[in-house]
């Protein structure tokens, strides 16, 4: 499969595609074409068959998409197939939750430990994760595989939590903490920053636009009545 260099906006459509495909599939759909997968996720057919172009050729001309193949094909892409194993750090309100309530091995991933610094915590099992004592993270990342630590710790240790797990060879966080980790021109690792008021404010913009809007059409409406 080819890998070219390929742009953010891309790689943020592919879950897109993912969750479309495995839908599709939950319905009995077996094939469909770029134009219907376009009306569904409101893309145009040109730009699905470019985000495809990019890691190869999928699909036949008059034929369309293979539902169960190109969802394999994009999981693939994404590495859903490589087994990453993953550990929590910090199990308070939001590390409980995402134990909880995410399934971490329905998008390839095993969740393996989880580590905190509450003594009530230390030693037991959530949803058969062993929650360990924060003074064991470095000899267990030492001693286990590590590809991915799930960031949950409070904020004024993020990033001393941080340079710990990329000193002992961690290479990618995905950061729930509220701290902005990645620099420019910066040695940290792969960092996924997660900003739950990102996508709140996102929706405010959106709901004064539409409201906004609505009140220039009602005042003209008065104006021309």
């Amino acid at each position: 499969m080819k890998r070219l260099k390929v742009s953010n906006n891309v790689i943020r459509r592919l879950p897109r595609y993912l969750r479309k495909l495995d839908e599709l599939s939950e319905n009995g759909v077996n094939r469909i074409s770029s134009f219907e997968l376009g009306q569904q996720l409101g893309l145009t057919p040109s730009q699905i068959r470019q985000d495809f172009s990019c890691f190869g050729e999928f699909g036949q001309q008059g034929y369309g998409y293979n539902v169960p193949v190109l969802r394999s094909q994009i999981a693939g892409i994404l590495g859903m197939d490589r087994g990453y194993s993953a550990i929590l750090v910090g199990v308070g309100n939001i590390g409980h939750a995402l134990m909880d309530n995410f399934c971490f091995s329905d998008w390839g991933f095993h969740l393996a430990a989880a580590f905190d610094i509450k003594p009530s915590l230390i030693g037991t099992t959530f949803g058969g994760v062993p929650i360990l004592s924060m003074e064991d993270l470095v000899s267990y990342i030492q001693s286990h595989p590590v590809d991915v630590a799930v960031l949950t710790v409070p904020k004024d240790v993020a990033v001393t939590v941080t340079k710990t797990l990329t000193e002992n060879g961690v290479e990618a966080i995905w950061n729930f903490t509220n701290v902005e980790l990645t620099e420019p021109n910066s040695n940290t690792p792969i960092v996924e920053n997660i900003h739950f008021s990102d996508s709140l404010l996102s929706l405010s913009y959106f709901i004064s636009e539409r409201r906004d809007e609505n009140a220039i059409k009602a005042a003209r409406s008065e104006k021309q009545g």
